[in-house]
């Protein structure tokens, strides 16, 4: 059993394993998930994609995401921000090294503005990702109950999300797994510059029966 699986847990219909934390490994495996499904939000502070995805790698919180596992490969992961950290790391100083003062200063105005810090109680989620050739096979679901779980282990009575108006299809997830609409921020200033033009903030009520005391961790 993968010392990262919930213990007693059998895989899901499909094969899926769920495990808590990045492997060892697979930066570069999440980094490319996560670059797929954001490099349309992140491309203006990042670009060019393959040095965004050197960068994503190189600055992960291992112990800040989820990642769904089918026969040894990682393909899907979920990022959370705890104790102040979130799956996606890297300070103003890891952005001016790789890019440079020139680029690197407008760079960070930029990703501030993607800046989420969480209220009382609440676990904010930084993003879900899941392989194109996976999707419609329940890990998506998968991921989002194990962020729940997080969310009880911890004490937090729910989880809190963004998503940006140009994904419909995600937003159609996280309603069905009872992710509900709680406000929306028009953003027309970054429809030119990042593609988007309103962001939806949702919110998924968390209860204590969520928590499970059989997680182990990598």
């Amino acid at each position: 059993m993968d010392t990262a699986e919930r213990k007693g847990e059998p895989a899901s219909p499909g094969g899926t394993r769920v495990r808590h934390g990045v492997p060892d490994g697979g930066e570069d495996r999440v980094a490319a998930l996560y670059w797929e499904a954001f490099g349309r939000k992140l491309g203006a502070a990042l670009n060019p994609p393959d040095k965004a995805r050197s960068f994503l790698a190189d600055h992960l919180n291992h112990d800040r995401g989820i990642v769904a596992v089918i026969d040894g490969e990682v393909v899907g992961v979920v990022g959370y921000q705890l104790g102040g950290r979130g799956l996606i790391g890297g300070g103003a100083g890891d952005v001016l090294s790789a890019y440079g003062p020139l680029r690197g200063l407008p760079r960070l105005a930029l990703l501030a503005l993607m800046e989420r810090r969480p209220e009382p109680g609440e676990l904010v989620m930084d993003g879900i990702a899941v392989d194109p050739r996976h999707r419609g096979r329940g890990v998506g679901g998968l991921l989002l109950r194990a962020v729940a779980g997080v969310a009880a282990e911890h004490a937090r009575h729910r989880v809190r999300l963004d998503v940006i108006d140009v994904n419909p299809r995600a937003r159609a997830l996280y309603e069905r797994h009872g992710f509900r609409a709680v406000r929306t921020e028009r953003t027309p200033y970054l429809r030119r510059i990042m593609g988007f033009g309103a962001v939806t903030t949702m919110h998924r009520p968390v209860t204590p029966a969520e928590d499970t005391d059989d997680r182990t961790t990598p």
